[in-house]
């Protein structure tokens, strides 16, 4: 199989990465600077500031000279590799082999990939599509070699498809920096009047050697494909996913709760050699007639214990319609870190929250009713009653504060406090009576007021005067009163709970 190689150069990498996140730069001039000996300058340049004639390497005091409204921007160190690596693991749907080319461009091993799209003119168009809908201006070659790929992705046409064995005739009127050459390197060359590959490209190599040493032997022999070129490729983390193909299609529940079991024994090995436990879990069954039926079940810990994920999945066999029959089930997994102690059975002691036993319990009552019927609240340091709580969806979530236990709460506690209106006998005093959804309740016993100040902090407003009160069916509520009575405004009482 003959070689061949694709070449991508962001021009605007970071730039386009920057507008990306705010549209409203796309049309202005900007830059990203780092600071070197001292002074600013220009890390990268936006295709707008470029145009207005500021490029990379420039004093950011010049530039800002050249364009007044010229917006500048701190460089982030790392940040043109990390958005290369995940460009480039995105890339390799398009072929296995993917290489980072810092500082701003991919390399890709392409043989035996492009007749999948077509052929190569509408594998590059694909490629090159797909990048630019996501924001970046990209340019991009094929060629025999990476050398070749690489030159005509920098110096020829956006999109460049060199044929076969014609690397060396696409290279000659080109610039010596298509070699990839060091900057020393083509300054030497320059002050030698060689502006182009083919000025030099025939003079003995012996000489060639003496005056510009082995690097310009060895790019030119890596572009025209008299030496091979490593590829690094990325090397993606492995997803959590197990796939069992079916030699027949499965139809029935028994077959599927054989396979389910199977995928859970190979993903749990996998976990426990890693130190994870299972967090989520998607199964996905591909059917005959093209469709895809998915189930997904959540712990409320990590766990790789085959038997209880075996029976949160076995809640949702019911919900799989295999109609023609299944040919591949998929499990894929989002897992956390796991110890050894944490799958351990107590037996003797009680732990509480702690014992895996509880959190089965509740991963198959989430299973079987939904997420939504189970919750647990903890105590928050405040002093205001519906912000006191706070909401966990963590069974190993600990406790911020201890609860408070010297004053009586509700039961129930309403997360909007509801308008009331109250009869009252003398101001400060509790209700006589009040209405409560159209309802009349005739108070017989009443306790209070205690008195909880806003958390000016937080927000202005009025103090809050609570009562715990009686109705005449023996009812306990937990009314409030906002603010001071006065001439000027009437007074607001509200219901903020339920007591036992």
């Amino acid at each position: 199989m003959e070689k061949r190689f694709m070449s991508i150069w962001f021009h605007h990498l970071l730039t386009n990465w920057k507008a990306n996140r705010s549209p409203g730069l796309r049309e202005l001039p900007f830059v990203f600077v780092t600071k070197e000996r001292n002074r600013l300058i220009v890390k990268a340049a936006s295709r707008e500031a470029e145009r207005e004639g500021v490029y990379t390497g420039m004093l950011a005091a010049d530039a800002k000279a050249v364009v007044r409204d010229l917006q500048v921007f701190d460089d982030i160190p790392g940040k043109a590799d990390a958005l290369l690596s995940a460009i480039g693991e995105w890339c390799i749907r398009f072929t296995p082999v993917v290489a980072v080319d810092p500082p701003d461009g991919l390399l890709l091993d392409i043989s035996g990939c492009p007749h999948l799209w077509g052929g190569e003119p509408q594998y590059l168009k694909d490629i090159h599509i797909k990048l630019r809908s996501r924001g970046y201006d990209t340019r991009i070659a094929i060629a025999d070699t990476i050398g070749a790929a690489w030159a005509n992705a920098r110096f020829g046409k956006v999109m460049s498809i060199i044929a076969p064995g014609m690397q060396v005739q696409t290279l000659l009127t080109m610039p010596p920096a298509a070699l990839r050459l060091e900057p020393e390197i083509l300054g030497r060359l320059q002050k030698l009047g060689f502006y182009k590959i083919e000025r030099f490209i025939n003079i003995g190599r012996p000489a060639l050697r003496r005056r510009f040493g082995t690097a310009v032997l060895q790019r030119m022999d890596q572009a025209v494909g008299h030496e091979l070129e490593p590829l690094i490729p990325l090397q993606p983390i492995s997803p959590y996913e197990e796939r069992l193909p079916c030699l027949e299609s499965i139809r029935t529940a028994t077959g599927i709760a054989i396979a389910i079991r199977k995928l859970l024994q190979m993903l749990c090995k996998r976990l426990e050699q890693e130190g994870k436990g299972l967090r989520t879990a998607l199964l996905k069954c591909y059917r005959i007639d093209g469709k895809t039926v998915e189930a997904a079940i959540g712990t409320n810990r990590p766990s790789r214990d085959v038997d209880h994920l075996f029976k949160l999945l076995e809640l949702k066999i019911p919900t799989i319609e295999p109609a023609l029959g299944i040919e591949l089930f998929v499990l894929q997994g989002k897992v956390e870190d796991l110890s050894s102690e944490q799958e351990k059975l107590w037996a003797s002691e009680d732990f509480g929250l702690e014992d895996p036993a509880v959190a089965q319990l509740l991963d198959r009552i989430a299973g079987k009713y939904g997420a939504d019927t189970i919750n647990r609240y903890l105590p928050s340091e405040h002093y205001w009653p519906e912000r006191s709580v706070a909401r966990s969806h963590l069974l190993t979530d600990k406790l911020p504060t201890t609860w408070r236990l010297n004053k009586r709460r509700p039961v129930q506690l309403l997360t909007t406090p509801e308008r009331i209106e109250v009869t009252v006998q003398i101001p400060d005093y509790p209700p006589m009576q009040f209405i409560y959804k159209k309802q009349l309740h005739l108070v017989k016993k009443a306790d209070g007021p205690e008195r909880i100040e806003r958390e000016w902090w937080l927000e202005a407003g009025e103090i809050r005067d609570y009562y715990t009160v009686e109705d005449e069916q023996g009812r306990r509520y937990w009314l409030f009163r906002s603010g001071h009575y006065s001439g000027e405004q009437p007074v607001q009482w509200f219901l903020h709970g339920f007591l036992a």
